[in-house]
Order: structure tokens, then sequence, then C-alpha cells
């Protein structure tokens, strides 16, 4: 009986190997199918979002500033459509009377730099050479590495990345101005029933963590934005006014510059201050003047203004993280998003410590509550 049974046994496993082999050799297709669909899905997918990306996060910025007037205009009117287009109207006004007084100013002093530029690249030369002469007098081993060569090339690197990539910027700019207004509108209109929508699909038992956690999110930023827009502007303007009272040129797209810089925590300030004191050095000497500039930009501005009276009203309350958390977030999002990604770096790790953190809370919470029915129960 059992040798009769012996060949059916070995011509099932082999049945079984073939439609292993077959089932095998079908799957590895499908998969390699699957994972080059992905990959193509996912390149176009990412080509879409980094197209998306700027235009997105300036339409949030511009919702979380303008949301307090459409609200107020709203709660006037009682129409929030209306609202929105007279806060579109009066901002469209304001942009349009500060280009009248920018273009001749910008103008004027585009062409006085374009003449001023050789000189001041002459004069850093000179210090540059000067300070390497120095060096190799107290240091003879910095000879072998040839400073100016490398400080040249790495210039010419720089102007060539900033020679090419202005086109791009133009054209982005462009497509910016386009898609900005649109997406700000539907997002102040229609932002809150997004939200609900949102959070339709939460399960029940996490309806609440979720709400709340939203709710918290959109409040720290809102106040994170809006904060870091109005402290950027207070330095701008103190910046202006101290450099106003020197001879120094360009004042007034000094202070701008060190506007925008000061967006980026720590290290933003000092690349701020970096144009204005070369500027100073070069056309004012180590003298009064070049010191009141350095006291402006670093005593004045960011010890006294920012760090004592703007930072604790307007930043106390978002959440406060530790300086290496602050410095890890800045230097991954200046790796993943360059500049972008350094100013937004902070308020990314902060919504992620604010979910933990609530997460955290509603675990304990509920643990604390079915313990105790356990022990009631008991």
């Amino acid at each position: 009986m059992n040798n009769m049974s012996i060949p059916p046994k070995a011509k099932v496993n082999r049945n079984q190997a073939l439609l292993f082999y077959l089932t095998l050799t079908a799957g590895i297709a499908t998969g390699l199918i699957v994972y080059s669909s992905a990959t193509t899905i996912v390149t176009l997918l990412r080509t879409a979002t980094t197209a998306l990306f700027i235009p997105l996060l300036v339409s949030l910025v511009l919702t979380f500033l303008l949301e307090p007037p459409v609200t107020f205009l709203e709660r006037k009117t009682g129409r929030r459509t209306l609202s929105i287009f007279i806060v579109y109207t009066l901002l469209g006004l304001l942009i349009y009377l500060f280009m009248i007084w920018m273009i001749p100013n910008s103008k004027a002093a585009w062409q006085s730099l374009q003449a001023d530029l050789p000189r001041y690249l002459g004069r850093l030369t000179e210090y540059f050479k000067e300070l390497v002469d120095k060096l190799h007098n107290e240091f003879p081993v910095v000879a072998t590495y040839d400073l100016p060569a490398r400080g040249r090339a790495m210039a010419e690197q720089v102007l060539g990345g900033i020679l090419i990539s202005t086109p791009k910027s133009a054209l982005g700019i462009g497509g910016i101005l386009l898609i900005v207004p649109l997406f700000t509108f539907f997002f102040l209109r229609d932002g809150s029933r997004i939200v609900r929508t949102c959070l339709s699909f939460i399960p029940n038992r996490t309806f609440e963590m979720v709400h709340d956690m939203t709710y918290l999110i959109i409040m720290q930023l809102s106040y994170f934005v809006r904060g870091r827009i109005i402290e950027a502007a207070i330095i701008g303007c103190v910046v202006y006014a101290g450099l106003s009272l020197t001879d120094i040129r360009y004042a007034f797209f000094l202070a701008v510059f060190a506007a925008i810089t000061n967006l980026i925590p720590y290290i933003g300030p000092l690349i701020g201050m970096v144009p204005g004191v070369l500027i100073a050095l070069i056309d004012l000497g180590f003298g009064g003047q070049f010191w009141w500039i350095v006291i402006t930009y670093f005593i004045i501005a960011q010890v006294i203004v920012d760090n004592f009276i703007l930072i604790p009203i307007l930043i106390s309350r978002f959440s406060n993280l530790h300086p290496l958390w602050v410095i890890t977030s800045i230097i991954i999002g200046g790796k993943l998003f360059g500049v972008i990604g350094m100013i937004i770096g902070v308020p990314i790790v902060s919504i992620i410590k604010i979910t933990f953190t609530e997460i955290r809370h509603y675990r304990r919470t509920f643990s604390l509550i079915e313990t105790t029915l356990e022990a009631e129960q008991s």
C-alpha cells in the first residue's frame, strides 16, 4: 500500500512546485510594475508639491496675518466674503502706494549700487589681502592654503549661483503673485470648513484629542507668525532709524535686509548685520559712526529691543524649545529646503512637540479615568 501511494505524492509535489514558481514569478513581476509606477507617481507628486510648497506657505502666512482684520469686518458687515474683498482692496492700495514711493528710490539706489560695487569689492579685497599677510606673518603654515584664491573661487561660485537662479526666481515670483492671492482667499473664506471636514474623518474615540490638538496648533501658529512678522518689522524700523543718524548709504535696503534675515533664529541677525558693517567699514572707516552702526545692529536692535522686549511679549505664547532643538531644526530645515527651511524648521518642531505633549496628556487622563472606574467597580 505504501509503494502504491508514492507516485501520486511525488506528482502532487511537482505540481505544487510549478504553481509556487509561477506564483512567485507573477508576484515579482507585479511588484516591479507597482514599484516602477509608484516611483513615477512619487516623482510627479514631489515635483507638484515642490512647485506648490512656497505658494502654500506664503498663503498660510498671509491667512494668519489677515484673519484678525477679516474677522473684525465680518462682525461689522455680517458677510465674510465682503470683508475679505474689503481687506484685499485696502491691502492692494497700500501695496500700490508703497510701490509708487519705492520704484523711483530703488531705481536710483540700484544704479548707485552698480557703480559702487566694484569699489566695494576692491576695498574688501585689499582688506582681505592685509588680513592674509598678517596671518602669514603670525602663522606661516597658513600660506600653504592659498586663502585669496579660495576666497575668490567661493565668491565667483556664489555670484554665479545668484545669476543663474535669478531668472528662475523671477518666474517663481510671477507664479506666486498669481497663485498666492487665490489660495489666501479660499483659506480665509473656507478655512474653518476645511478643518471641520478633515476632523469629520477622525474616529469618535480620538476626536476630542485631535480637535483640541488642531485648535492648539492653529492658535500657536497664528501667534508665532504674527509675532515674528511684527518682530521683523520693528527690528527693521529700529535699524533704519539708527543708520539714518549716520552718513551710511543704502540705509533703507540694509534695514529691509536686516528685517528679513531676522526671521531666521540665532544666525539670522548676524547675517543681517554683515552688509551694513562692511559698507560702514569701507565708506566711513573705524570712526565713531562705524561703532555707532555696530551698536545699532547688535546692542540696540538685537539685545535690547529684540531679546528683552519683543521676544518676551510677542513670542512667549509659542511653545518654548531648548536651544539644541532650535539649532538642530535650523540645520535640518536648511539642508532640506534652504532659507525657507531654516525659517519654518522651528515652528514645525514646535508642532511636533505640541502633538506629542497632547497625546501624552490625553493618554494619562484616560488612563487615570479607567483606573478610577476599575477601583470603583472593585
